[in-house]
Formats: structure tokens, C-alpha cells, sequence
């Protein structure tokens, strides 16, 4: 492939990132990867192996039909590794990055719900967040990609770095409500910010959707509105954002904990 991949969605997991691959790969403009989540720029034990060669073998994910195509691909891990936005500049310093944010306490869970479904978690939620900071620190020298529930939802740092290597007007930063409630007004920012024609009104689609084994109990809600109480005022201020709701406290609770 001569074209270079030209966009990346880079985050944040569990922020509909799979509905977004869904709908972009609509778009006869763009080229999207084979499958989502390609994982070049967080791969630490092999990028340096896998980007010998020209990139070849992570040109083999992509079959642009033109060269007017727009090639891209979706994996968001990317936002939260360390090293994956000096690895894209140094690839492509023109990539477009686009980046959906969701309320981090609710990622969270979500993420816990994707592991233990996936068989991966065997600790409830509380005990999971008790033993974060534990596991994270038995993952050095490298992150922990399991077991990262609130780690990852602060989103502030992990967009300063990217910030570092690449200015606003190659960054898109969205919100993940945007995209489960009005995915058309979203998908026209996308588009734009693209550089592409936009798509009649697309079908709301939703992939990945798990069910949870009971809502979320009170002390965990409690534990992490208090942990990211500041990150969320900090990405209000940064992004010029409201996002009040975001710690506001949810009606249906469970009272076990």
C-alpha cells in the first residue's frame, strides 16, 4: 500500500468506538482497516519488530480500491498507551485523531462488565477497584490493558500527550452521548473534520452491548465521582464542556455494596 494510513480513532475503550468503526465503514470514502483494532502503535513487545520494512505488515490490514480513499482504522487503546502518540507522529506527523470521551465513572464499569464477561475479571467491581493500583503496579514496565478501570478514565493526561505531537486542528475530540443520542450530527463533525462528503442519515447502530449482572452500588458510584471529580472539571475547562451530569448522582443506584 503507498497511501499511509491517513486517520486513527484512538479512544476511549468503551466509548462506542465499535459503533463508530460500524459507521464509518459506510463511507465509500474511506478505507477502513480489515478489522478493528489493529493494535501497531500499542504493541510495545513487537512495534518496533512490526514496523520494520516500511510498515508493511501493518499496510496488510488495508485494501484502499483508489487512491482518493482516505485510509484509517479504529483501536482504542491508543489514547491510554504511553508511547503511541510519539510512535503515530513519527509514522504520519499529519494524522488525523479522533477521540471519544465518556463519563469516566460509567466507563469504568463498563470496562469491568466487558472483563468479567470475557472470563478475564473473577473480582467483583469494589474489590477490582481496590486492587487496581496493586495490579497496575505489577504490570511494569508495561500497562495493564485488563485490568485499567479508572486509570484509563483519566482522559486529561492521555490528551496532553497526544497535544505534545500533533495540534487542535488534527485532534477531534468528541463525547460518547453524542454518539448513542444523535449519531448523525456527530457522524457530520466526523466527516468534516475528514475531509469527506457527508452520508444521508444512517441508522442508530449499536455494537458490543453487554448485559451487567446487577447496576452499579452506591460505594463504587461514590469512589469514583470522588476520584475524578477534578479530571472532570479539568476537561471542562480544557474542552469547554459541561459536563455536570457526568457527576451527577444516578437515580437507580443499588444500595448493596
Amino acid at each position: 500500500m503507498r497511501v499511509k494510513v491517513g486517520f486513527l480513532g484512538v479512544g476511549a475503550q468503551k466509548a462506542g468506538t465499535s459503533a463508530l468503526d460500524a459507521y464509518l465503514r459506510t463511507h465509500a470514502g474511506l478505507c477502513m482497516a480489515k478489522v478493528k483494532e489493529v493494535h501497531l502503535f500499542d504493541d510495545d513487545q513487537n512495534y518496533f519488530k512490526r514496523a520494520l520494512g516500511g510498515f508493511a505488515d501493518y499496510h496488510r490490514h488495508f485494501a484502499p480500491t483508489s487512491s482518493s480513499q482516505l485510509v484509517g482504522e479504529i483501536t482504542p487503546a491508543y489514547m491510554y498507551w504511553n508511547d503511541a502518540p510519539r510512535r503515530i507522529w513519527e509514522y504520519n506527523p499529519a494524522m488525523k485523531l479522533i477521540a471519544v470521551l465518556r463519563n469516566p465513572v460509567t466507563r469504568a464499569y463498563s470496562h469491568w462488565n466487558m472483563e468479567r464477561d470475557r472470563g478475564r475479571e473473577p473480582l467483583a467491581f469494589w474489590d477490582a477497584l481496590q486492587a487496581e493500583t496493586a495490579r497496575l503496579r505489577a504490570s511494569a514496565p508495561y500497562q495493564n490493558r485488563t485490568f485499567s478501570y479508572a486509570d484509563r478514565g483519566f482522559y486529561m493526561g492521555q490528551l496532553r500527550r497526544i497535544w505534545t505531537f500533533f495540534p487542535p486542528e488534527q485532534v477531534l475530540v468528541l463525547r460518547y452521548e453524542e454518539l448513542q443520542q444523535e449519531p448523525d450530527a456527530m457522524l457530520r463533525k466526523v466527516f468534516g473534520f475528514l475531509g469527506v462528503e457527508p452520508l444521508p442519515p444512517i441508522p442508530p447502530q449499536e455494537v458490543h452491548v453487554r448485559p451487567y449482572p446487577r447496576r452499579m452500588a452506591q460505594r463504587e458510584w461514590e469512589y469514583l465521582r470522588d476520584l475524578f471529580e477534578f479530571e472532570v472539571r479539568s476537561l471542562e475547562r480544557a474542552l469547554a464542556w459541561d459536563c455536570a451530569e457526568w457527576l451527577d448522582r444516578p437515580a437507580d443506584l443499588a444500595e448493596e455494596s
